[in-house]
């Protein structure tokens, strides 16, 4: 994520549950990606939509990419933060970047981004709807 943090941040926060460990006792690298939809969808429910909202006005978004860099391991009962940020936007897709923060020390865990695209119900690629765009507005000016 900008490290300068000129990128609006929303926080989430988490805790690993033991379900969410491997047998090394560390949590499973898939759930940073549970983790960062979790963010994703916050930020925009903090912002006054629901993923619901936006699915039921006939739009879609799915992932067209994700990445993730994994640096500390989270562990069982951890409080995480998930940070996540609009990162840019296209005419027909946008990507969100995050990071995953222990909260008891504050240690960077993992850092990702995700890339999007709007799709209408037939699964044609779309530019964002109006309500949308205006939401992503709202996003950057914080």
């Amino acid at each position: 994520m900008n490290e300068d943090r000129s990128v609006p941040v929303s926080r989430f926060v988490v805790r690993v549950r033991y379900a969410d460990t491997d047998q090394m006792g560390m949590a499973y690298h898939g759930n940073y990606a549970r983790w960062f939809e979790v963010g994703r969808t916050e930020m925009l429910r903090a912002q006054g939509m629901s993923y619901r909202e936006v699915e039921e006005a006939g739009f879609r978004m799915p992932v067209l990419e994700l990445r993730c860099r994994y640096l500390e391991p989270a562990r069982y009962d951890d409080e995480l933060v998930i940070e996540t940020g609009l990162a840019g936007r296209g005419r027909a897709s946008l990507c969100f970047e995050y990071r995953v923060v222990r909260a008891g020390d504050g240690a960077l865990l993992a850092s990702g981004m995700t890339r999007h695209c709007f799709l209408d119900a037939a699964g044609r690629p779309v530019r964002p709807p109006a309500f949308f765009a205006e939401l992503l507005e709202r996003v950057i000016r914080q």
